[in-house]
């Protein structure tokens, strides 16, 4: 990007150090009870200074800043230090120091400013990174911290941007305009309460994301343990009523399942569309029960098309997609068609289909290694059929296995639910805490 010299001429900033001032007073919707005065809108070079000190031959960690989380050091994020013999150019961070990344990202397209917030000795570099010091006696670092991560400072900035040319991979921002960042300002006292505030609700947040972890990890390592590894016929960990089952059967997934893909009706065809019938695409398949689609195709639109009806129950399997769609599965909780980059792999009396379900999620990282011939990494409704498929005989055993998995998949989406809920409350209670930016 590129200064835009047009908004620069239309925007007007607050005063830098030792201009006159004629900062304008802000009273937030929401405020604590012991709290009236209103805040007042402060330059962030009123409060800040920038930082220069090079870390030379003084022992430091180098950094770098992750969009939407914040300073990482290089071995966690790259596994290896990169900085090399560059790392005494780099800028040197103490506690409650800030680092902006010039760096757009499509959360933020202004660049991301972060926080170092333990006492390690920390450095970044200085080529796309401009870093300062808040003053503590006048601005709560965690006060301010939780304003850039609501993005005050891309608001701002994005006056004195355009589309364009980038240096060196970085934004083209004047330190004088991120200076010129205007920071709703209350009492000390009042930003350490707000600050207290979010910091206990990130908590929160942390704990439930800490607890959905443990619980993704666990259901990786009980599908482990109650499914057979390959070329073995009887699982690790089996319930007690089935020690005495005998071995599981091992087919190939054709050998078990009828399956089929399906196809897209012409797109130009107004007709073809918008009817009654749902319609699946690789993006809604992701380990899920799916109930609802976001496309629907008519009567005449399946008839012309290779698309087919699939019933409730059918397994569907993303053949190839964006990113880490390819070997995915979701089931059909209505019937629906699909379109040809999902397998359908209909139902059976011969398994459970749930349970057919639950095996094959378990099987993504052996699924995704099959690929084509050439290097196109995709799946085939031919390479899908040789899957080797195990299952024990009983289909009670089946069942209860699925209805294990199926209980932990509930406290999963539970707690998932928690989480996004809880980071929605957070979004919210920022808006209310903090005056709107509208009106600059």
């Amino acid at each position: 990007m590129k200064q835009n010299p047009k908004n620069r001429a239309r925007s007007k900033r607050p005063p830098l150090p030792g201009e006159a001032s004629d900062s304008r007073t802000l009273t937030p919707k929401l405020r604590f009870p012991e709290f009236r005065k209103p805040w007042d809108e402060v330059p962030l070079g009123h409060l800040a200074q920038s930082l220069s000190d090079r870390v030379g031959t003084t022992p430091c960690i180098p950094y770098t800043v992750t969009s939407g989380v914040g300073l990482l050091s290089q071995e966690d994020k790259f596994g290896r230090t990169i900085a090399g013999n560059s790392l005494r150019n780099y800028i040197r961070l103490r506690k409650d120091d800030f680092a902006y990344n010039k760096s757009a990202t499509k959360a933020f397209p202004e660049g991301y400013i972060a926080r170092h917030m333990i006492d390690a000795k920390a450095a970044v570099p200085n080529s796309i990174f401009t870093c300062f010091r808040v003053d503590s006696e006048k601005i709560e670092p965690a006060y301010l911290d939780f304003l850039f991560a609501g993005n005050l400072h891309g608001r701002w900035l994005c006056k004195f941007l355009t589309v364009g040319a980038r240096a060196h991979g970085s934004l083209n921002v004047s330190d004088d305009d991120l200076m010129a960042l205007p920071v709703p300002l209350p009492s000390t006292a009042e930003q350490r309460k707000i600050a207290a505030c979010l910091g206990s609700l990130d908590e929160w947040i942390g704990a439930e994301s800490a607890k959905l972890e443990a619980l993704r990890s666990h259901k990786k390592g009980l599908m482990q343990q109650l499914f057979p590894r390959p070329g073995e016929s009887r699982p690790r960990l089996r319930f007690p009523e089935f020690h005495n089952a005998g071995e599981w059967e091992t087919k190939t997934l054709g050998d078990i399942f009828d399956t089929a893909t399906g196809g897209t009706p012409e797109r130009t065809v107004k007709a073809y569309w918008h009817g009654g019938i749902p319609w699946v695409t690789t993006s809604l398949v992701d380990f899920n029960v799916i109930d609802h689609t976001d496309e629907t195709i008519s009567d005449v639109g399946l008839e012309k098309s290779a698309a087919k009806m699939f019933p409730k129950g059918t397994i569907l399997m993303a053949l190839y997609g964006q990113g880490k769609t390819r070997g995915k599965v979701a089931m059909l909780g209505i019937e629906a068609t699909t379109n040809q980059a999902c397998a359908a792999i209909l139902p059976t009396d011969a398994v459970d289909q749930t349970y057919a379900f639950l095996y094959l999620a378990g099987r993504y990282d052996e699924i995704r290694a099959l690929s084509n011939a050439g290097g196109q990494e995709n799946l085939s409704q031919g390479l899908l059929r040789e899957l080797p498929f195990a299952f024990p005989k009983d289909g009670a055993e089946q069942q209860r296995i699925a209805a294990c998995l199926s209980t932990l998949d509930a406290l999963l989406s539970a707690t998932s639910r928690k989480v996004e809920a809880l980071k929605h409350h957070k979004k919210g209670l920022m808006q209310h805490l903090y005056p709107s930016p509208e009106g600059r």
